[in-house]
């Protein structure tokens, strides 16, 4: 699976059922070559001061499911 086809995927959390964000980037484990996080910029609403926006990072081991058009994530 290409990256671009991650992005392309909504992100839902399965604790409440809300959109988490879009995929922005990967961390990746350097001594396996394996995808270790998710870097994800959160949903945002209304107005931020603040144009700085780090995003949060998704464990591997926290996504659930990889489907056609959805990731679901157990975020507590």
């Amino acid at each position: 699976m290409l990256l671009s086809e991650l992005q392309n995927k909504t992100l839902i959390n399965i604790m409440d059922g809300k959109n988490i964000g879009s995929i922005v980037d990967v961390r990746m484990d350097s001594e396996t070559g394996n995808i270790s996080a998710l870097i994800v910029e959160e949903n945002r609403r209304g107005f931020s001061f603040s144009s700085k926006n780090n995003g949060i990072e998704i464990k591997w081991e926290n996504i659930k499911k990889i489907g056609e058009d959805v990731i679901l994530v157990s975020m507590y």
